[in-house]
């Protein structure tokens, strides 16, 4: 097969893992910055150029679209769909993943767990929204926040009113959620693949810390999920409608409850922390589909 990583930094850990399993398997890889990608629209010839040639040829696309290109990076991966090439996750797919609102709407409406999440518009709701809330601590997240960004914890009525009209100050579009106390700064990262579970780990705050996220010192270790936390991580990934995902589960005492789904999970510490090559899994999973494509 000839391959296509929309990547744009080749050195990262999950890009170079990609290649490497594909490579290891004979295939061929490419790996294309989606931001230097320019697109000819017109009935009957969609292409897509690349430093001056046209891109052709792929049997499949692997999307690693990074949340600040998502507007463009999506364009990019519906381009390819538009010219007929398998990608891994629909530019459709990776859309809702990355609107944390549009996500939540989506999961609830499928009776998936959530923590109790509210968002306004108007300043004037404020009181009556954190009322909506119950009892702090409230977690305030932005909506396009990413490995942690974005996140505070507010610790009282108070301050939960004042960061929400902080964040409202700068335009900011946010939620805020309920703080499940008994999860203890912890959460579980489950990566589902073609609908199963693949690999899982364990993500814990460091001290002082609640936010669990590897690049804000967290560490990973190696768990083993239930199989009411399996399910919902694949209904999860299935509700996105993604053939790859990395879905956040908390653990709380009403079951599990999902945090996020992301589209272009990393490789790195999944991989560190369950000894798994997830990389393999997913280059596997690509060459089933694309038979399956051309039957």
């Amino acid at each position: 097969m000839r391959l296509g990583i929309l990547s744009r930094n080749r050195k990262l850990y999950s890009t170079r893992r990609l290649v490497e399993a594909a490579q290891q398997r004979g295939h061929t890889v490419q790996v294309v910055d989606p931001l230097r990608c320019y697109m000819r629209i017109s009935p009957g010839l969609a292409e897509i150029h690349y430093k001056g040639k046209v891109l052709e040829g792929f049997d499949a696309i692997i999307p690693r679209i990074g949340a600040s290109i998502t507007f463009y990076g999506t364009a990019v991966v519906r381009q390819f769909e538009t010219m007929g090439v398998y990608t891994v996750n629909s530019a459709d797919g990776i859309g809702r993943a990355r609107d944390k609102l549009r996500s939540m709407q989506l999961l609830s409406q499928q009776g998936i767990g959530l923590p109790t999440t509210v968002c306004a518009h108007s300043p004037d709701d404020t009181d009556d929204l954190v009322a909506m809330l119950g009892d702090p601590p409230h977690v305030l997240k932005l909506v396009e926040g990413t490995q942690g960004q974005g996140v505070v914890l507010a610790e009282n009525l108070a301050a939960s009113i004042s960061l929400a009209e902080a964040f409202r100050g700068v335009k900011a579009h946010f939620l805020m959620q309920e703080f499940v106390r008994e999860a203890k700064g912890s959460d579980l990262r489950a990566f589902v693949v073609g609908g199963k579970v693949v690999a899982t780990m364990m993500r814990q705050a460091r001290e002082g810390e609640f936010r669990s996220n590897l690049h804000r010192g967290g560490s990973a270790l190696r768990v083993k999920l239930t199989r009411e936390e399996r399910a919902t991580a694949i209904r999860a990934a299935a509700t996105m409608g993604l053939g790859i995902a990395g879905v956040d589960l908390l653990r709380s005492d009403r079951g599990p409850l999902v945090l996020e789904v992301n589209s272009s999970p990393g490789l790195e510490g999944i991989e560190g922390a369950s000894g798994i090559d997830v990389a393999g899994v997913v280059i596997e999973y690509i060459e089933r589909s694309v038979r399956r494509r051309s039957r």
